[in-house]
């Protein structure tokens, strides 16, 4: 009987990993993609801002510009 005991133990490990792989393992990978979807996201208005950022400076630059030359 100790036996069985030990075989039924060892099938409840084994359906065990298999709920956590058919399972967590989804979850962690959504919970990753979302992780990395906000990133992604902060990493696009990070660039859109250094973007708007050179066009102002390169208008101020002209503007700049002009007034040294209008003096």
């Amino acid at each position: 009987m100790k036996e069985a005991g030990d075989i039924l133990r060892v099938v409840g490990i084994v359906l065990l990993v298999l709920f956590v792989l058919a399972v967590g393992v989804p979850l962690v990978l959504a919970a990753a993609g979302v992780a990395l979807g906000i990133i992604g996201v902060l990493v696009g208005l990070a660039i859109a801002l250094i973007k708007i950022a050179i066009v102002v400076a390169i208008i101020y630059l002209i503007i700049v510009g002009i007034r040294a030359v209008l003096r």
